[in-house]
């Protein structure tokens, strides 16, 4: 049986061997979960997705992400576009409105209505009719943000795919438009990264806040709030981080 060699940090290493965990088991069905994700995904590129449901292959992501493609598979066919790509995801993350992806731009000081305006510049003026008989295919650069944020929900330890997984994901896809316009404006991927972690617990405090009968008075201001106390510390130590980087250069 073919063996598959995984690195751990230091800390996780000697927390793994004091408690026993059995690393072989778990990998293996992270891996195995990873993998059918990731099938799916590629079956979906490389098929005709059907334009009533072109997430059914897609269980494993939320239902605001599936929302975020099949706004993008419906953009990219009213565009007479030959494949749907990372900028119509992206322009569907922006439809869809109300995903966590959006907190998290807000919150790294990105204006959804800024990337909105950058993806208009991309949208052709006359749409050319859509070939007839030949149905819509993610392309690569789209097919290959979705399995990247597979990657990343993985990564996370999450058993679940969701828009802010998917905001990662177009990150880190170096070749599509999508992007590039959030790396233009930037959307680091480390920085931004650590943000999806800070907005999860950010949500999670907002939830136990309501639960509670302490109900802000602007639930979305005070979760993009919340994002960023959590993201402060983490801002400071990589300002440090560079400076100490820039003295050592000099």
């Amino acid at each position: 049986m073919p063996k598959i060699n995984v690195y751990l940090p230091d800390e996780l290493a000697e927390a793994v061997k004091e408690t026993g965990v059995p690393v072989s088991a778990i990998c293996q069905r992270a891996l195995e979960q990873a993998v059918r994700r990731v099938t799916a995904i590629r079956e979906t590129a490389l098929g005709a997705p059907d334009l009533d449901d072109p997430t059914a292959r897609l269980t494993h992501f939320t239902g605001r992400a599936r929302t975020v493609i099949k706004l993008a598979v419906e953009q990219a066919g009213a565009e007479g576009a030959a494949e749907v790509g990372t900028e119509h995801l992206l322009g569907g993350m922006l439809a869809e409105g109300g995903n966590l992806a959006l907190h998290i731009l807000r919150a790294v000081e990105i204006d959804p209505g800024q990337v909105r305006r950058e993806l208009d510049r991309l949208t052709p003026g006359e749409p050319p009719a859509p070939p007839t008989g030949s149905p819509l295919r993610f392309g690569r650069p789209a097919a290959g943000a979705l399995e990247l944020s597979v990657t990343e929900a993985t990564g996370m330890g999450h058993n679940y795919v969701g828009c802010e997984h998917l905001l990662l994901g177009l990150i880190a896809e170096p070749d599509g438009p999508g992007g590039q316009i959030l790396r233009s404006l930037g959307a680091e991927p480390r920085l931004t990264r650590r943000a999806v972690t800070a907005a999860l617990a950010g949500y999670v405090h907002l939830r136990a806040q309501s639960q509670s009968g302490g109900i802000p008075a602007d639930p979305a201001a005070a979760l993009t709030a919340a994002i960023r106390r959590e993201l402060e510390p983490i801002v400071q130590r990589l300002e440090r981080l560079e400076e100490q980087t820039g003295r050592s250069e000099e």
